[in-house]
């Protein structure tokens, strides 16, 4: 199975995957790629090569997210994410816009200095030290997860081993409630859920659900903020000088950054590791040969999947990117699933490769202030769960199509039916 294979059967000649046109048969004005369903399925690969061939920089006047600017080459995208002070991350990060009677701040979404001063409040959770201190732990619930799966049956990896383990790490970081852990999944998935997914029925049902985590959460706060400062999210942010103040829906905003990024991403990298190396068997066999290659493959998993597939900046000025235009308060989204197959900058971009040489150049923690702050506890997760499987297991075999989500924001899986079969 290919990366770049699609059932075409009940498809028209003009068409990649049903419903979904070529994109080399449409006006160059017309592509949008914003569409979820692209995503959902996987087709979105030619829509993004078209694109970095023929406008790098392109204008899509019309969309249901109204009209935006993509970034699709690995170095204009460096050069957005680096310059904040041209392309602001204020208001939303996502190329949907937040409601205006629904705002919710988070750091990932301010500027300098207020961005720096709500980041350093929560980064001491991933520092070295507490990295070091929390290893054994996700080694021994790795190792659990992965002694309960039924050995030669179907299951869903995504299920029972990705989400699973994110979110008891999850659990861990917030010092939240072991047996509600599931709520944690549930609450990352209406956050970032397209309406057309079936997870949320309507923006009023979403912000039911997320207002419910918020009044959860500030239960949480309301016991740490009168106890001694300690080691978790919730206490760091209940102390921090500069985050003790927020009220509801900025505490929200934050919670939700937090969940989102310490869950979704690292789950769909566990899932998207394992498609890969069953569509590439003889990077599989190159692993087993070769375990000491696991961190090496851990980067190029994260490349590879590339779990949040856009990140979106604002113009606060006219500039020009590209040789194009762009105007003050213009959307401008950076696509780094597109800059991670730039063949300019990586070579061999639409190969899955364990041993790639300099594998970290990816793009999918972002760069320059606003690069992911647990990219290291994701990095060790993703190892830490390799080695664990190499020990028990001589194959986890993809056993039938994965069923994608429906989101043009996170790329990830719902179900990966798989089978293990031990050692």
């Amino acid at each position: 199975m290919s990366e770049a294979a699609v059932d075409i059967s009940t498809s028209s000649a003009n068409e990649i995957a049903p419903g979904i046109p070529d994109p080399y048969s449409l006006p160059l004005d017309k592509i949008d790629v914003s569409q979820g369903e692209l995503f959902r399925q996987d087709a979105h690969w030619k829509y993004f090569e078209r694109l970095r061939k023929e406008d790098p920089v392109h204008f899509c006047a019309e969309s249901e997210n109204g009209p935006y600017w993509s970034v699709t080459k690995y170095r204009d995208i460096m050069h957005v994410d680096t310059h904040h002070q041209i392309f602001s991350s204020e208001g939303s990060i996502t190329i949907r816009d937040q409601l205006e009677d629904f705002v919710l701040p988070m750091f990932i979404a301010m500027d300098p200095p207020k961005h720096d001063e709500q980041r350093k409040v929560v980064s001491p959770i991933v520092a070295p030290d507490n990295l070091a201190k929390m290893e054994g732990l996700i080694r021994e619930r790795a190792g659990k997860i992965l002694d309960g799966l039924p050995h030669n049956e179907e299951f869903n990896w995504v299920d029972r081993v990705s989400i699973e383990l994110t979110t008891q790490m999850l659990a861990t970081l917030f010092d939240f409630p072991f047996e509600d852990r599931r709520k944690l999944t549930r609450w990352s998935d209406v956050a970032t859920a397209d309406l057309n997914s079936g997870l949320v029925e309507s923006e009023e049902a979403r912000q039911a659900e997320l207002l419910e985590c918020a009044e959860y959460f500030i239960g949480l706060w309301n016991e740490r903020v009168n106890s001694e400062p300690g080691s978790d999210l919730i206490s760091m942010l209940a102390h921090g000088e500069s985050t003790r103040n927020m009220d509801k829906m900025e505490y929200l905003g934050n919670l939700i950054l937090l969940i989102v990024g310490g869950n979704d991403t690292t789950r769909n990298s566990i899932s998207g590791g394992v498609l890969a190396l069953n569509q590439n068997p003889g990077e599989y066999k190159k692993l087993l040969e070769n375990p000491e290659l696991i961190p090496n493959m851990v980067s190029e998993i994260i490349r590879w999947q590339t779990p949040l597939a856009h990140m979106r900046r604002t113009a606060l000025e006219d500039t020009e990117l590209g040789g194009k235009q762009i105007k003050k308060g213009d959307k401008v989204i950076m696509w780094y699933v597109s800059g991670n197959r730039d063949g300019e900058v990586i070579d061999r971009p639409d190969e899955f490769i364990i041993d790639r040489p300099r594998a970290r150049q990816h793009m999918s923690f972002g760069y320059g202030i606003h690069r992911c702050v647990g990219n290291r506890l994701a990095e060790m997760q993703l190892r830490i769960i390799w080695e664990e499987i190499l020990k028990r297991f001589k194959k986890v075999e993809v056993v039938g199509e994965p069923r994608r989500i429906l989101s043009s924001f996170v790329k990830g899986y719902e179900t990966l039916p798989v089978k293990v079969h031990p050692l």
